[in-house]
């Protein structure tokens, strides 16, 4: 529920602010014909649909399981992301379209301190949504809040190249405007493909990373009544993971004292926060 309040108050900060950079960002590209504000403010526009999609998404996620899904809805977030990285993609693809015309067709572009200030105003207030969201992330190992505040960085790093661009027009060099229009639509273009991608992989049932898996494995071992370990399976669970595994016993061991291990195992595993259910089989051996 922790995990749930937070992500839902990360939601609805990126709404609010990634709302007001976007009419900011329009109302200057709208009067300058900047295609790189332009492209900025379209870049905000889809934070704002990515927060929102966060927010309904991690909701249904947070939805404990019932008769009809017996483990939880924690794939929904994941559901929600794949639609979130079609859409950026799309996004993407219209903006680089429309830069590189910028570029090949002369445009009317027409600098504007105005630009500036928009763009010193956007860092400042993705820059402060970093270091709030990436502490959160910190405290409650959240993986969804640590990308959320990643993106929060990611757009402050490209709206300074953007500001870098609008300088370099002030001279004279108008070219740049377009060239950053097209290196922003890239940007937002390899952002939803890798969504997409880890969106897939979670829907597709990808095994879980081998990171977790050894420190799972570290933790059977450790008992050494536990001879063996066979049959290591994992299914993704929203962002955590329901484990099941066969462990092989001494032959001569009651099922009471077997089964007593396998409880044990099953509490300590049951810490970790990438785990959601362990099952465990005992053999004897």
């Amino acid at each position: 529920m922790q995990r749930f309040k937070a992500t839902k108050i990360a939601s609805f900060l990126g709404i609010f602010f990634n709302l007001f950079l976007f009419v900011i960002k329009f109302i200057a590209s709208f009067f300058t014909s900047s295609q790189a504000m332009m492209a900025d403010a379209i870049n905000s526009l889809g934070d704002i649909f990515s927060s929102l999609m966060t927010l309904i998404g991690n909701k249904i996620a947070s939805k404990p399981s019932d008769d009809d899904h017996n483990l939880g809805h924690g794939k929904a977030e994941y559901i929600y992301s794949l639609l979130i990285s079609i859409v950026i993609i799309v996004v993407a693809v219209t903006l680089f379209k429309d830069s590189l015309e910028s570029i090949l067709v002369k445009s009317d572009y027409t600098f504007s301190y105005m630009l500036i200030v928009v763009c010193i105003i956007t860092i400042i207030i993705k820059l402060s949504l970093y270091f709030y969201t990436n502490k959160l992330s910190k405290s409650l190992n959240s993986l969804l809040l640590k990308a959320n505040s990643k993106d929060h960085l990611y757009d402050a790093i490209v709206t300074s190249i953007n500001l870098l661009a609008i300088i370099l027009t002030s001279f004279g060099i108008y070219f740049v405007d377009g060239l950053v229009g097209v290196l922003i639509a890239l940007w937002i273009l390899i952002s939803g493909l890798k969504i997409f991608k880890e969106s897939y992989d979670v829907l597709m049932d990808k095994a879980i990373d081998n990171d977790t898996k050894d420190k799972v494995l570290e933790v059977v071992k450790k008992y050494s009544e536990v001879k063996k370990i066979t049959h290591f399976n994992a299914t993704p669970v929203g962002y955590k993971y329901q484990i099941s595994f066969t462990i092989f016993v001494d032959g001569n061991m009651s099922t009471y004292e077997s089964h007593d291990i396998a409880n044990k195992i099953e509490r300590e595993l049951e810490k970790f926060d990438e785990i959601y259910l362990t099952v465990i089989h005992v053999n004897p051996i």
